[in-house]
């Protein structure tokens, strides 16, 4: 393929509707896979591309290319050393040195012969590289937190909605067997009436200064504009690009608060079969914020010092990102060890034994889940929905931290109620990065 010519944010988005009319009969795969021989038919793959190759791509990345099914062709970055470095994966993954690198992610979404694209850029890219990759007509798996306001969210799961595209939010973790068990659970009545939900967060943070100007690197190099994208503009260092963005508040999502709370929050909101709404009131106190759902159901956010904090209350050995769901007959806890307890004890003897090597960092059964819809064009387990209601209550928690007082939600408006500081908080300027 030949490079084009960069188009504006705006010619693009003029042009978007022709692209997803325009695309070949590639994107209506068969959901028919050749398992006789371990072949799959070029017909029968999702052709991918990559945007972002930082430390979390290089982690996901290759569970998803672990499928037969899925064939990669490109891979987007700011950087030159991780275009280079993804370009080396892929290629030595796929025996061939058919790997196209870009600068610019929409000579990626440019292209027709791409189905589906791998969103792993910083935080601040999540939501409008998705939302103008459906726009192009791609189906999306984006990390999270995949939007850095309630703004975004709401208007990435309404870009999904009008464009018909399947999304896969990358909270992996509806799609392993420990915390499945856990939900499955709860929703049983074994455990009685819920009544209690336990989600476990990093400590709140707020970085606002900026670090000292260096020279920027030719563009070649680094792109600082294109790595800045939306965010407001401050001088280059390198120490941001090298990953030293996280905590400052113009490049991260709800004071780092959902770096883990877009899992737990949102396991907490499944467990109470609420992925169409939210809490209605959240109370920031010194060590946790305490949220109350509509039917009741009260949810307490657990700020953890250490990913293994030694808080009284977390059993330590079911590793990072715990969470717990108590009802008036019993409880269950889980984490990312793959491990489950649960009281009462007889509880436990009667749960199907898992796979030892499943636990909650694993992206495959997670990456097929997304492979699967979009060949069937059915929701994914953590779709635009499900991700907007939980997300949305993560950043009101995290809003009403940042504001220190309690903020009460309208589920329905997703807008807080009399309180016209925190709604203003609901967004943010966003730079115009196109050119």
């Amino acid at each position: 393929m030949k490079n084009k010519p960069h188009a504006t944010r705006r010619q693009f988005m003029r042009n978007a509707a022709a692209s997803t009319a325009a695309l070949s009969l590639s994107s209506l795969i068969s959901s028919r896979a050749n398992s006789q021989d371990g072949v799959v038919s070029p017909n029968e793959r999702v052709t991918l591309g990559v945007i972002g190759m930082g430390p979390r791509c290089r982690y996901v990345l290759p569970g998803m290319l672990s499928h037969l099914d899925v064939h990669c062709v490109a891979v987007a970055d700011v950087q030159v050393s991780r275009r280079d470095s993804a370009k080396k994966f892929v290629d030595e993954h796929n025996g061939n040195a058919n790997c196209t690198r870009y600068r610019d992610f929409r000579e990626v979404l440019d292209r027709k012969d791409i189905d589906a694209v791998l969103i792993a850029t910083g935080d601040r890219w999540h939501a409008p590289a998705s939302i103008l990759a459906a726009d192009a007509g791609k189906d999306v798996y984006s990390e999270k937190p995949c939007g850095l306001t309630i703004a975004n969210c709401q208007d990435l799961a309404n870009t999904i909605k009008r464009t018909g595209r399947v999304f896969q939010a990358g909270t992996q973790r509806r799609n392993v067997g420990n915390f499945q068990q856990a939900v499955a659970l709860a929703h049983s009545g074994k455990l009685g009436k819920i009544h209690t939900l336990h989600a476990s967060v990093y400590v709140p943070e707020i970085k606002t200064e900026w670090l000292p100007g260096e020279q920027a690197p030719p563009p070649d190099v680094v792109d600082w504009n294109m790595w800045l994208g939306p965010a407001p503009w401050r001088p280059y260092n390198s120490e941001y690009v090298k990953g030293g963005w996280r905590g400052y508040y113009d490049f991260d999502s709800g004071a780092r608060l959902l770096d883990w709370g877009a899992h737990t929050v949102d396991l907490c909101q499944w467990a109470n079969n609420a992925d169409d709404t939210m809490p209605l009131s959240f109370v920031p106190g010194e060590d946790e914020i305490t949220a109350h759902y509509p039917n009741g159901v009260k949810l307490v956010i657990h700020f953890l010092k250490t990913p293994f904090d030694q808080r009284p209350g977390w059993i330590q050995a079911l590793g990072t990102c715990p969470v717990r769901f108590e009802g008036d007959q019993g409880w269950v806890e889980v984490g990312d060890s793959g491990g489950i307890e649960v009281h009462p004890p007889p509880l436990k003897a009667d749960l199907p034994q898992l796979p030892d090597a499943e636990s909650g960092l694993d992206v495959k059964a997670h990456s097929r889940d997304f492979l699967d819809c979009i060949k069937s064009r059915k929701p994914t387990a953590a779709n635009a929905e499900v991700m907007r209601h939980s997300h949305i209550a993560c950043h009101a928690a995290a809003l009403s931290w940042m504001l220190g007082r309690k903020l009460e939600l309208d589920p329905v408006k997703e807008a807080f109620i009399n309180d016209d500081e925190a709604n203003r908080l609901r967004s943010r300027p966003e730079r115009d990065w196109a050119v």
